[in-house]
């Protein structure tokens, strides 16, 4: 547990004499996952991933990102919103929580802003475009964790959704909290529509139509090991991103 880093167990006192070069926002949804992982499965692991690769900006290049605690609010499909407990926020809702984050941090003198994002459904482009409209010398950039590398390279099972991926990583970071043996097979009806599945047009899947434990991809083979390497090399990567952020003055300097 490191204070300096990490605000979700940090205090005023262990914050206020340092300087931060930049924040680090993970994002994640409030939804079901399989049957075997936690609702909060993409807040988790995207603060996680946040937290390792801070711990690494600062142990090797020397540069401080506080990681925020995480946001739950995310965007889900039609036919998620009939499960229990699954929440979708609209994206006039994201926008207006994110919006009011990266008011107080510009007030408070931070200038650049990565988000981690955790969750399929979330689409923040169009907001940070209208944002940076607002605050010119801001530099935000959104990352998907579970995109930065080429999954397939790491994993055997690839799906999308409680899958090998986000079981492995789970398994990693948060083993007590994964029930690996009451995982659904996470099968999944593809459209009956050619042109769907060659993908010519876009629609958000109905969820029920096309799962039944609401996971997509079998997460039977996934292992803790596998998790760990996966998410210790989009550690690496991240931690890259964040010295050279820290190098940048402004958005000018990243061209």
């Amino acid at each position: 547990m490191n204070k300096e880093i990490d605000l979700s167990v940090s205090n005023y006192g262990t914050v206020r004499p340092l300087h931060y070069d930049i924040a680090v926002l993970p994002w994640g949804a409030t939804e079901p996952h399989n049957l075997h992982l936690p609702y909060m499965t993409d807040c988790l692991l995207a603060q996680a991933v946040a937290i390792d690769a801070a711990e690494r900006a600062l142990n090797r290049y020397g540069v401080r990102a506080m990681v925020l605690p995480p946001v739950a609010m995310g965007a889900q499909n039609p036919g998620q919103r009939d499960l229990s407990f699954c929440i979708h926020y609209r994206l006039t809702t994201q926008a207006a929580i994110l919006a009011d984050i990266v008011a107080s941090l510009h007030h408070q003198g931070l200038r650049k802003l990565l988000i981690v994002n955790g969750h399929g459904g979330n689409s923040f482009k169009g907001i940070i475009r209208d944002l940076v409209v607002d605050y010119p010398d801001l530099i935000i950039l959104v990352s998907d964790w579970f995109s930065v590398l080429p999954a397939k390279e790491w994993f055997d099972n690839l799906g999308d959704h409680a899958d090998e991926l986000e079981t492995s990583v789970m398994m990693h970071y948060h083993p007590e909290l994964v029930r690996l043996e009451e995982a659904g097979p996470g099968r999944a009806r593809p459209f009956a529509l050619q042109s769907l599945r060659e993908k010519v047009a876009w629609l958000p899947r109905h969820w029920t139509c096309v799962t039944d434990d609401t996971g997509i991809g079998d997460p039977a083979l996934s292992t803790a090991d596998k998790g760990r390497r996966f998410a210790e090399a989009v550690a690496e990567k991240y931690a890259k991103l964040l010295k050279e952020l820290a190098e940048a003055k402004g958005v000018e300097e990243l061209y």
